[in-house]
C-alpha cells in the first residue's frame, strides 16, 4: 500500500475517532432508504450490514459490510441524488458516521490527502468490477471462491442467506456448495 493512502486512511480512521457520530442501529433497521441523498460515510464499528436494491419482485443484495468496513450508498453521495439502494443493519450494528463536509475538509488538506481519497475511490470502483465479474461468472462454485479470496470471513460475519443473495444463488445451493 503506497505511504500516502495509507497515510490517508489513517488520517481517515481519526476522523471517524474525532468527529463522527456513534449511532446504534437494531437488526432490520434502515442507516439509509431508497430516495433519501446519501451525506454521511459509515465505519462499521460492530455488526454488519447489506446494500440492497428492491424491485417489484426481489431484494437484491449487492454489498456486504462488517466490522472496521466502510460503507455508504456511493452514487448518490458522490451526486448527491436519492439513492436507490438501502442500508439495512443485519444485526445489532454501531456505525460512526461523518458527513460529506467532514470528507471534503480532509481531502482539501494536502495534495497527498487528495491521492489518497482518489486511490480509495478507484479501489472501490475496482470493487464494483470484481462484483460485475463475479454476476456474469456462470459458475456458483467460483463465484463463491471469488468472494471468499475476497472477504475469507463473510460466512463468520453474515448470515448465510443474505450471502447467497449477493451471490445469486439459493441458500440451499450455497449451503451445498459450503460442504462439498
Amino acid at each position: 500500500m503506497p505511504a500516502h493512502y495509507s497515510n490517508f486512511f489513517d488520517q481517515l480512521i481519526q476522523t471517524f475517532q474525532q468527529k463522527g457520530k456513534l449511532k446504534t442501529f437494531k437488526k432490520g433497521e434502515f442507516i439509509l432508504k431508497e430516495g433519501e441523498v446519501e451525506r454521511n460515510l459509515y465505519w462499521i464499528e460492530e455488526g454488519a450490514v447489506r446494500v440492497l436494491l428492491l424491485t417489484e419482485f426481489e431484494e437484491h443484495t449487492v454489498r456486504l459490510g462488517y466490522k472496521n468496513g466502510i460503507i455508504n450508498s456511493l452514487s448518490s453521495y458522490l451526486k448527491q441524488a436519492p439513492s436507490e439502494f438501502y442500508i439495512e443493519a443485519l444485526r445489532k450494528t454501531i456505525v460512526r458516521m461523518i458527513s460529506k463536509n467532514d470528507i471534503e475538509e480532509l481531502i482539501s488538506q494536502s495534495s497527498d490527502n487528495l491521492l489518497g481519497y482518489t486511490k480509495m475511490l478507484e479501489g472501490l470502483v475496482t470493487q464494483t468490477i470484481d462484483r460485475e465479474i463475479d454476476l456474469l461468472i456462470a459458475s456458483p462454485t467460483e463465484r463463491l471462491n471469488r468472494v471468499l479470496k475476497r472477504s475469507p470471513n463473510v460466512f463468520q460475519e453474515v448470515p448465510l442467506k443474505y450471502i447467497a443473495s449477493y451471490l445469486r444463488m439459493t441458500p440451499e445451493t450455497l449451503s451445498r456448495l459450503r460442504n462439498s
